[in-house]
């Protein structure tokens, strides 16, 4: 039986999640297929009953839009998945009654991993930007690094419930604010984690860049096509660190290869060594 795994989204076309995932694959020495499927919000339902039917499927990656559409879709969630409602990894495991579909979340262990491997620890004034799905799993990364409170900037602040429903979670402070106002508090942040959409932040970059202020911090810009994007220019000519989204990806990656290999010990550095070559990114060990 062919053992096959797949990234869902929309629009997906521009996923490096194969690449990463086919190189694990192969250094790995295991035949699972990986693929990308477009699919909306509205037609998750009945894929997902498709997938159902058909043998040999381990695991689905899940982007935007379908984080937290997910959770309905599953039939278990565990871990800080369950905390957040925000499902980015599932995996299909072979039960006695059937094959259960089980949710989890390994963005949040993607950012903690970025995030630390540019210097940073323990963020005493974090931004966010962003309210969605990926904002959520950016406040477990801080609560895990041990923030105690952070400002969230988005550009609707009546879609911020999933950032919320985190932060009451996990017991972090949160002080939600539009976007508009993000200048002065994202240029002095020790850590700022951007979840917007490609060149969604180009309008605040150019803000930050008028204020002719240094950027000490950290970012992490999810969005990785383009790169550089615009505010990660700003950030580095201000003397700050820049974590590409790509970075992320790859963290979050690793979690996933060893979720649906279903080997755990074999997903060392040699495995992350040949998912860096895949994408571009310089060699580094977990």
């Amino acid at each position: 039986m062919s053992l096959r795994a797949a990234v869902l989204g929309h629009p997906i076309s521009h996923s490096k999640s194969p690449a990463l995932h086919h190189a694990a694959y192969s250094r790995l020495g295991i035949g699972i297929s990986y693929t990308a499927i477009d699919v909306t919000e509205q037609l998750l339902p009945s894929l997902m009953r498709q997938l159902r039917r058909q043998p040999g499927w381990r695991g689905l990656s899940v982007t935007m839009p379908l984080k937290t559409a997910m959770v309905g879709e599953v039939d278990e969630v565990r871990g800080v998945a369950k905390a957040l409602g925000v499902v980015n990894t599932v995996c299909f495991e072979e039960h006695a009654d059937g094959t259960r579909a089980v949710g989890f979340n390994t963005d949040v262990a993607g950012i903690v991993n970025a995030v630390r491997h540019a210097g940073a620890r323990t963020p005493s004034a974090p931004v966010i930007l962003g309210g969605g799905g990926t904002a959520a799993a950016a406040v477990a990364a801080l609560s895990e690094l041990g923030a105690g409170s952070a400002r969230i900037f988005v550009r609707d602040p009546a879609r911020t419930a999933e950032v919320r429903a985190a932060g009451e979670s996990l017991g972090l402070s949160l002080a939600i604010r539009p976007l508009t106002e993000a200048a002065k508090a994202t240029a002095a942040a020790d850590v700022v984690i951007s979840t917007l959409p490609p060149r969604a932040a180009d309008g605040l970059a150019s803000e930050i860049a008028a204020l002719k202020t240094s950027t000490p911090g950290v970012l992490l810009d999810v969005a990785y096509d383009p790169w550089p994007s615009l505010i990660a220019s700003v950030w580095e000519a201000g003397g700050g660190a820049v974590v590409p989204g790509l970075e992320m990806l790859l963290y979050q990656a690793v979690e996933q290869v060893r979720l649906f290999s279903r080997l755990e010990e074999e997903v060392n550095a040699s495995v992350i060594d040949v998912m860096c070559d895949a994408v571009g990114l310089p060699r580094r060990a977990l």
